[in-house]
């Protein structure tokens, strides 16, 4: 369902969240920093939407006619190769807020956006950015801070991809994961299981590297009781470990 049709605007609701929902939202350290009174008008004007696993939010070229943020769950970025392979460019994870720039440059949606998990999204209509922006000011400041935070990222990625080894790219991936969606492995130990269930194929897109590379390290930081793989999951035993992995490799 794409994204315009997903989030019809309906003046005067009000706006239902659950606690850990508007935790979510409320803690996310770019939306915690806007003003009180922009970040009531923007949750004033949001819609909720929930969507059921591997459900499709928009395709490739819809209108995107809504600025989206993930409440739970999460969102999956990605395309198709040449043979219709899926490729996996990215998972939004619960208090991020996506989807703008293609809402201003008005060229539709440039990627695929699938639900991976049982996820509910928070919806604000390109009119009501609109709005926004000529009712608070600091609204289109705090954007550009938002779109210089995800550059950032990416000149990140771009230097991981050519300083760092496949091996400290799986481990800042697992970490940063692991605090994004870790759920208590035992109830006696640091044990942290990612919550995000990801199939290998589907962790290999995100990092970048074959299912059987990754496949390979898998084992070798299982070997080191760095981590522990379970069907359909990885339990991260040591994360000390893996940043080290990521921190001391050239």
């Amino acid at each position: 369902m794409p994204a315009e049709q997903a989030c019809p605007r309906r003046p005067g609701a009000k706006l239902s969240l659950r606690n850990q929902e508007r935790e979510a939202i409320t803690t996310d350290p770019w939306f915690s920093a806007l003003s009180a009174s922009l970040r009531h008008d923007i949750l004033r004007r949001a819609e909720v939407r929930h969507y059921p696993d591997a459900s499709v939010i928009c395709r490739r070229g819809d209108p995107a006619d809504a600025w989206l943020a993930v409440l739970a769950g999460s969102v999956r970025i990605g395309s198709h190769s040449p043979n219709d392979r899926q490729i996996t460019l990215r998972y939004v994870e619960p208090g991020v807020w996506f989807g703008e720039v293609e809402m201003f440059d008005m060229k539709g949606r440039p990627y695929d956006f699938l639900a991976h998990g049982d996820t509910t999204l928070l919806c604000v209509g390109r009119e009501d950015v609109q709005q926004i922006l000529v009712d608070h000011p600091e609204f289109c400041i705090a954007l550009l801070r938002l779109q210089s935070q995800r550059a950032r990222q990416l000149y990140r990625l771009v230097e991981d991809l050519n300083t760092k080894s496949l091996r400290a790219r799986i481990a800042k991936h697992l970490s940063q994961l692991a605090r994004t969606y870790g759920e208590p492995a035992n109830t006696d130990g640091p044990e942290v299981r990612i919550g995000l269930r990801l199939r290998q194929a589907e962790l290999a897109d995100l990092i970048g590297c074959s299912r059987q590379r990754l496949n390979q390290e898998l084992k070798l930081m299982e070997r080191d009781q760095t981590i522990s793989v379970e069907a359909g999951g990885v339990v991260v035993r040591n994360d000390h470990a893996l940043r080290r992995i990521y921190e001391h490799a050239s």
